[in-house]
């Protein structure tokens, strides 16, 4: 089964830019959109094979998550069970009969940090006892937009970046916490090396130079780790300033 994740950065753009045509190319089982910007009445949900799934933030134009599906799940639900962390559309969760899909956009904490407490110790153990709580009835593909660089070759200039949003210390233990609590890196799971990234900047010509970060994870529960077949970055598929992410299950 292979399973797809992209922050789009506004379905309504990314439709204007091939995304139809990525879709069809990419083989995914289920693909998963993050930052859709949109509710399910301002895009014509004509996607061929695919079942369409929504969780819009209250915001218009704002967040939100959307999951593609090949198959019919056997339920979906959107949230965490929560209406304080509910309303920004972040978590959009489709039940498989081996597995659960959760995709997720994760809060960023702002340039200034603005929103550093309640990134850290709001939603982030909120959202880790949702995880564990799906654990208990069966394991959990995790993929999305994380919002954050975990250690120095995760991004190009670690650097001159410490201490910013996505890469301070609070963020990257947050990331080591739920690593801890059971789950795998499957990008690092096979590959060691540097260089792979999954965003880029707009300005400075970053992207062509590679000068990016790796925020974009497809997470398993370590019961999956057997059934681990790949997991893979498509940093050469335009139209947002992220790039795809994915694993494929065996």
């Amino acid at each position: 089964m292979k399973i797809v994740s992209w922050n789009v950065n506004g379905i309504r753009s990314i439709l204007t830019k091939g995304f139809q045509g990525v879709l069809a190319d990419s083989g995914a089982d289920v693909f998963c959109l993050q930052e859709i910007k949109a509710r399910q009445d301002q895009v014509p949900c004509d996607f061929g094979d695919y079942s369409c799934h929504w969780n819009s933030a209250v915001r218009p134009g704002y967040s939100g998550t959307m999951t593609l599906s090949r198959s019919t799940p056997l339920s979906v639900s959107t949230g965490i069970g929560e209406p304080g962390h509910d309303s920004e559309g972040r978590v959009l969760t489709t039940e498989f009969a081996g597995f659960y899909v959760v995709n997720v956009y994760v809060p960023n904490v702002g340039r200034e940090l603005k929103r550093m407490d309640y990134r850290i110790h709001a939603w982030g153990p909120a959202f880790r006892k949702f995880l564990k709580d799906l654990e208990k009835k069966k394991p959990v593909v995790v993929c999305g937009d994380l919002n954050v660089a975990h250690n120095e070759i995760d991004l190009a200039r670690p650097k001159a970046n410490v201490g910013n949003a996505g890469f301070t210390d609070e963020e990257r233990a947050d990331f080591s916490t739920f690593l801890n609590e059971g789950f795998v890196d499957s990008f690092r799971h096979f590959e060691k090396g540097p260089g792979h990234y999954t965003w880029w900047s707009y300005q400075n010509s970053a992207r062509s130079r590679n000068i990016g970060w790796r925020i974009d994870y497809a997470c398993v529960s370590k019961a999956l780790v057997p059934r681990l077949a790949s997991s893979f970055i498509q940093p050469e598929i335009q139209g947002s300033d992220h790039c795809p992410v994915g694993v494929t299950l065996s």
